[in-house]
């Protein structure tokens, strides 16, 4: 469920007009519902309360501080990928001592900063970095939390783009190879061997993947916990949204509907999950993203210009790829629907930014309501993924986003003046 709805034809962020939002503060611009952030949190952590667990908010999803502090204010853990992402973390108000270290290509310097830093547990994904991260520690007189990331070789049926769970992926060791990876690390003077982690991907809305790869872990786990004294089982991420009829999934009759056919929900994942994970009395780890902060967010547009040509009615925007790039890079939906609500028939259109790339659109012949230049359009959807992956391709300057509550809103990243973008940058005396 989320917090973005129209009253009175107008669309809303809880108590909040978006057109007043844009009069304020201009477009591009992300707009985030801190109602939607807390309550699918609270949701989540509520279904797994039989469990002994720490939810870890995937900080590459949406690294913006407020929204890092809103998570941290209750009582989030986080999963971060780079030191940047931990000092994101500690500079919003969380502890290294709640974050999970992941990624294949962890720097020793990065290592360096982690174990200073208190760290819970490091997801290593290779012996090579098992033998870095004790090298480190060593030299640190440091002990380092570790847990292996084990690949159950199941395939999520997801974008190949975000799929991680198969051989074919850059992620993780071979199950058949772990016990061996343990062994050996078990070896290792520098490391305390912590847990046990996996992940398979991203974007799943049903629950079968997820039971499939624990079920299929389930024996390796109690045989490493037994052997190593293991204190958690970490289940990774990868829990689905609503992308298609966002916006009707605002709505408790679309949440009941969707839970009556099986659809993802943190009761139906929790009812399918906890009985599996229940009898191993080990802390129970898992590391959303897109589930907690995707439809907290949209994306608004100004409309430009509308093109018509023979074949296409072309609705310009001045949000581009460079601000929400997952059309361009994963082929993916996301709903687009006029701020003010308009009456009359559909018209099949592209939505296309101003960037100098055929991929640089939103949707292509979607029936969408007329619009004309000077109109705003949200996109739905854009909380997770979208401002993070932003870049200043075109020399476009990087959006503001907004958070709101209740009938308050505050800008939590002003919008990036132009001569930002090469602030950095130097000419050398020779030229």
């Amino acid at each position: 469920m989320h917090d973005f709805k129209y009253i009175r034809n107008e669309l809303y962020c809880e108590g909040v007009a978006i057109e007043s939002l844009v009069k304020k503060h201009g477009t591009p611009l992300y707009v985030y519902s801190q109602q939607t952030l807390t309550s699918h949190y609270q949701k989540l952590d509520a279904a797994l309360a039989p469990l002994n667990h720490l939810i870890c908010f995937a900080v590459k999803a949406n690294g913006n501080l407020a929204v890092l502090r809103t998570l941290a204010n209750q009582g989030a853990g986080f999963d971060i990928v780079s030191e940047g992402e931990l000092r994101r973390v500690m500079a919003a108000g969380g502890v290294a001592s709640n974050c999970v270290f992941a990624g294949v290509g962890k720097t020793e310097a990065e290592i360096v900063f982690a174990l200073n830093a208190g760290i819970y547990s490091f997801n290593a994904e290779s012996e090579p970095e098992l033998a870095r991260i004790n090298a480190v520690a060593g030299r640190l007189r440091k002990i380092a939390p570790v847990a292996v990331r084990v690949n159950p070789n199941v395939d999520a049926h997801t974008h190949a783009k975000i799929t991680t769970g198969t051989y074919e992926n850059k992620f993780g060791i071979a199950l058949e190879e772990i016990e061996g990876v343990y062994a050996r690390a078990s070896k290792l003077k520098h490391l305390r061997l912590r847990g046990l982690q996996m992940h398979i991907g991203s974007q799943l809305t049903e629950v079968t993947p997820f039971a499939e790869a624990v079920r299929k872990v389930m024996p390796l786990v109690k045989k490493l916990a037994a052997k190593y004294h293991l204190e958690f089982f970490s289940i990774g991420g990868g829990l689905g949204i609503v992308y298609q009829h966002a916006l009707a999934s605002g709505s408790d009759k679309w949440w009941k509907t969707a839970e009556a056919k099986n659809i993802l929900t943190p009761e139906h994942y929790a009812a399918n999950l906890v009985p599996l994970l229940e009898p191993l009395g080990l802390r129970i780890l898992l590391e959303p993203g897109r589930f907690i902060t995707g439809n907290a967010g949209i994306l608004v547009a100004r409309v430009e210009y509308v093109k018509r040509t023979g074949k296409k009615n072309f609705v310009i925007v001045d949000a581009a790829m460079n601000d929400l790039i997952r059309p361009a890079f994963y082929d993916s939906y996301h709903e687009v629907v006029p701020l003010s609500r308009k009456k009359g028939a559909p018209i099949p259109s592209d939505v296309v930014g101003p960037i100098c790339e055929s991929g640089d659109f939103f949707c292509k012949d979607r029936p969408l309501a007329k619009v004309k230049q000077g109109d705003y359009v949200a996109l739905l959807s854009a909380g997770a993924y979208g401002f993070v992956m932003a870049s200043n391709y075109n020399a476009r300057p990087l959006s503001a986003e907004v958070l709101v509550n209740g009938n308050k809103s505050a800008v939590v990243r002003e919008r990036q003046p132009v001569p930002k973008i090469w602030e950095l940058e130097r000419v050398p005396d020779w030229l």
